[in-house]
């Protein structure tokens, strides 16, 4: 078992080593990160003989996916294969896309007006395509010299990363008129033809078969995705991950296009069963707000490949955090601070974590201090500052940080949710609105963004589309109440009474001290939401709602029913239920608004004494104590009126 788990680690290790260095040739930095990292959590082996196996390894190396016909190419042009990758570390990317393929830029400047939508969705060109830009006809008519799959790739890519360099200059302030999808990366289709080009020559070539590295249809893929085509581009993300499985940032774009928990496994099914594989779906379900206990069991057998692993602790740490329990959250990512303090990569939630906990603030300002003095252009760094200035109520500051990390980089998700957040703060709905939109574009799954959405519209009493917009972030979190009430209320505003009290009920079923039925995401269920909430501390605000409601509809016993529970919410669930002595919320204005209700029913009813006990005790809770004391004086009235 020992020598077999040895073999495993070594095989891992070797897959590393080639994946750092495949990534590094390509210019893809992150993935050769990742890939290094990962490399450097393994186990060390004393008995490794690193002198003895250097030359076997560098044999390996060389060897590694090249058949012999795309190494020859790759000898013939390495000279000027350095050369351009020069210019790309130097960020001089046209420069590089030229030096590889000459043919690939124009020898004059022509004027630009190829849209997005125009990229193709399959590598066909037998159906008739719309008019193109002379530098798109000049690509298609001119034949592409031939290259090998390396150089092809940083050639292509190079013009790709100058295409969405020009788009950002292009696109100038966030959230100004040229921002977003109204300016497009203009060097798609001409990228897009190129490929569909390649890819067909080479499938249709009879005589040299040239084996597949998997960073071409990588490539496509990330252009089928800019042009709105994320069904083909899955199907390519698939092939590339399939032909070289150590490319992790072809398995981030694939995951970028998963939606659903059912699409997961629908797609794992595809998938050779590899550590890589393994590590993907551990960060599709954490993507997908999955914190269950296969997901941690999962990562704690990764970790036996891995056991220094920063990744899989911050996957770890992200779970926690999207089930709320941002204690065990927080202590991972303390850990990971202690560890490789000059990290900051998922820092920026390690401070969300931190301005979410009452008694963090100072870890925050140390967080936000320690980030700004590593790096200050991360937009991590932005993000941790952006918060810190939030927790102080300088939102105007806050949002300054947040424009300022989507300008370093607008694919920066959790930037735009947080500067909506602000915006919303500042009463500035509209642009609240608008980085809610570019956030929920951006990634479909974020629960918080959509919640933003509802927000933003709510404020604006357009309450049809609060709805919509609750809804969606309520099927992608059904356990949080705050999800369920928030559709309950808007619900409630548009009219439908019924419809808002199962909300209700949905709400206090997923919350956190109650068992959460089987039914609680199906909007359509016929069960009671609350048929399994039982011994648990249920929201008295939530129950105090429902009774009005209930009261609304003239069923008054209903009513007085779910508002004896919500003074039953002082003392907590008894410990026969299953509760906690003492776990009570105490006397609120809530339970006493609930008090004074049932003090009203019960004069109504004639039962005096009840009246009376009740309004007794509203004197002493300190609220509605001028009613209680009306109250009073009245029954005895009353009371004196009987007697006579």
């Amino acid at each position: 078992m020992a020598d077999s788990h040895s073999n495993e680690i070594r095989a891992i290790e070797n897959g590393l080593q080639q994946a750092v260095k495949d990534c590094n040739d390509r210019c893809l930095y992150h993935g050769a990160k990742w890939a290094a990292e990962l490399l450097n959590s393994l186990p060390e082996d004393p008995n490794t003989d690193f002198d003895g196996d250097l030359d076997i390894e560098d044999e390996a190396s060389e060897a590694h996916l090249i058949d012999a016909y795309e190494a020859r190419l790759q000898r013939r042009e390495q000279r000027k294969f350095l050369m351009a990758k020069s210019f790309f570390d130097c960020k001089e990317f046209d420069r590089c896309a030229v030096t590889l393929l000459p043919t690939l830029l124009p020898q004059q400047p022509v004027k630009r007006e190829i849209p997005v939508a125009q990229v193709s969705a399959t590598p066909s060109k037998a159906k008739s395509k719309p008019p193109v830009s002379p530098m798109a006809s000049n690509l298609h008519k001119t034949e592409v010299p031939e290259l090998s799959q390396r150089s092809l790739f940083l050639a292509l890519y190079a013009r790709y990363l100058a295409g969405e360099k020009r788009k950002e200059e292009d696109s100038e302030m966030i959230l100004g008129p040229s921002d977003g999808p109204v300016t497009a990366n203009k060097e798609l289709v001409a990228l897009s033809g190129i490929l569909e080009d390649y890819f067909r020559d080479r499938d249709a070539a009879k005589t040299i078969k040239r084996q597949s590295d998997g960073f071409l249809e990588y490539l496509y893929g990330i252009i089928l995705i800019k042009g709105r085509n994320q069904d083909p581009a899955r199907q390519w993300l698939l092939r590339s991950v399939k032909a070289y499985t150590w490319n992790w940032s072809a398995w981030q774009e694939l995951a970028g296009l998963i939606t659903s928990v059912e699409m997961l496994a629908e797609l794992c099914q595809q998938l050779t069963p590899s550590v890589p594989a393994f590590l993907f779906q551990v960060y599709c379900s954490q993507e997908l707000y999955q914190s269950t206990d296969t997901l941690h069991d999962t990562i704690t057998q990764l970790t036996r490949f891995f056991p220094t692993s920063a990744f899989l602790s911050t996957q770890r740490a992200l779970a926690f955090y999207h089930a709320k329990e941002y204690d065990s959250a927080a202590s991972i990512f303390s850990s990971l601070l202690s560890t490789n303090p000059y990290r900051l990569d998922s820092m920026d939630v390690y401070s969300n974590i931190l301005y979410v906990m009452d008694s963090a603030r100072p870890k925050l300002s140390y967080l936000a201090s320690l980030a700004s003095a590593t790096d200050r252009f991360r937009p991590e760094t932005c993000c941790i500052i952006g918060n810190h200035y939030s927790k102080s109520s300088e939102h105007e500051k806050a949002v300054v940080y947040f424009r300022r990390a989507l300008t370093l980089d607008r694919s920066f998700l959790s930037a735009w949710t947080l500067m909506g957040h602000e915006y919303i703060e500042l009463k500035n709905t509209q642009a609240a609105i608008e980085s809610y939109r570019r956030a929920v574009d951006a990634n479909a799954n974020d629960y918080r963004a959509w919640h933003g959405l509802g927000l933003g519209y709510e404020l604006l009493d357009m309450h049809s589309y609060a709805l919509h917009y609750y809804s969606r972030a309520a099927a992608l979190q059904p356990w949080d109440p705050k999800m369920w009430a928030a559709v309950a209320a808007a619900t409630e505003k548009c009219g439908k009474p019924e419809q808002a009290i199962r909300a209700y009920k949905r709400a206090l079923a997923a919350s956190d001290d109650a068992p959460l039925p089987s039914g609680v995401g199906q909007v359509g269920a016929d069960a009671d939401p609350l048929a399994a909430a039982v011994g648990g501390r249920l929201d008295p605000d939530l129950l105090c709602q429902i009774a009005v409601l209930y009261e609304g509809l003239g069923d008054v016993e209903e009513a007085a029913a779910y508002m004896e529970l919500c003074l039953a919410q002082e003392e907590g669930a008894d410990e026969e239920d299953g509760g906690t002595p003492g776990a009570g919320t105490g006397v609120t204005q809530t339970t006493s608004r609930a008090r004074l209700w049932l003090a009203k029913w019960a004069m109504a009813r004639g039962e005096w004494a009840r009246c009376m006990e009740l309004a007794n005790e509203l004197c002493q809770d300190g609220f509605e104590v001028e009613e209680a004391k009306g109250l009073i004086k009245d029954v005895r009235g009353r009371m004196g009126e009987g007697e006579a």
